[in-house]
């Protein structure tokens, strides 16, 4: 077992590759234990291939085999060999969402009873205990209670891996799923508003529009304030590519000349050069040159 072990837990596939591809990819790089844990297949997810339209939920609803196909391919491109769905593939489905009047995303009216927002909180986050007290990780990682902007999915990641992670530790629970195990530092994903004003100033200076529409004066919650985030991952430019090749991996749902790549292969390494999470629980390590921790396993004893 490595000495330095890392579980990640998203809702669909694609989310680990925009949000944590290169966390991954750096820790697995320096020899880490990186876990990843899918709750969905993303079923429910925009195909963006014309060629593979049908495969959609609205059509023959086949969807999730071939974006677990992408998912295995990104996972290829960050080298990460151990990433698994939640109690097994299919066992939950993705919930698929609509946006509110407020701009966020929220669950759909008619949801199918194997939704993920509909999945029972003690069975979904059992399945969750039994993967924490096998992997023992000393890093937890997901999204934050609004899950990052809204989505159901994403916020039923978070209820699951919050309580499961409270579970692992309690030695009387559930002694058949393996002994307790208390995840000492956990993270919650973000984005830095600082940086992404940033860019956008640096697109008006280059005469661009920013791919995504957004107030820069009123972001949505995923966006903290530089004082809210307390670490920020970065590293090489090899990483850097490595997580933009997962994302492009992702192909019915991310498209090479899309919003994702719109700002220029340049500016989008810049983009996605850093990684941002708030420290949800643990002690924070030492802090950097940038203000922020390094280092995810920083500070654990």
């Amino acid at each position: 077992m490595s000495d330095r072990r890392l579980l990640l837990v998203h809702a669909h596939p694609d989310d680990e590759s925009i949000q944590s591809g290169l966390t991954m990819a750096k820790y697995v790089a320096e020899g880490a234990q990186v876990t990843l844990v899918n709750c969905t297949l993303g079923e429910h997810g925009e195909v963006l291939v014309p060629e593979l339209a049908h495969l959609a939920a609205e059509h023959e609803d086949r969807l999730g085999p071939q974006r677990l196909t992408e998912l295995t391919d990104a996972m290829a491109h960050l080298g990460v060999t151990d990433f698994r769905r939640l109690g097994g593939d299919g066992a939950y489905r993705d919930s698929g969402m609509v946006w509110d009047e407020n701009g966020n995303a929220a669950a759909m009216d008619e949801i199918d009873p194997r939704a993920f927002w509909r999945a029972d909180l003690l069975e979904a986050a059992n399945h969750l205990v039994a993967i924490i007290r096998e992997v023992r990780p000393q890093v937890l990682v997901t999204y934050d209670e609004f899950g990052n902007y809204g989505h159901p999915d994403h916020i039923q990641a978070h209820r699951v891996s919050t309580y499961a992670a409270a579970l692992a530790a309690v030695e009387s629970h559930r002694r058949d799923l393996g002994p307790a195990w208390d995840v000492p530092k956990i993270y919650w994903t973000a984005e830095s508003a600082s940086r992404l004003r940033e860019g956008a100033a640096m697109m008006a200076e280059a005469g661009q529009e920013m791919p995504f529409q957004f107030d820069l004066e009123n972001l949505p919650p995923m966006f903290s304030e530089d004082e809210d985030l307390s670490t920020a991952v970065s590293s090489t430019p090899e990483h850097v590519q490595a997580k933009l090749d997962a994302m492009r991996a992702h192909a019915t749902q991310i498209t090479p000349d899309g919003e994702f790549f719109a700002m220029g292969m340049d500016l989008a390494a810049i983009t996605w050069g850093t990684e941002y999470y708030r420290l949800a629980k643990g002690r924070r390590g030492p802090v950097g040159e940038s203000g922020f921790e390094d280092d995810l396993f920083a500070g654990l004893r």
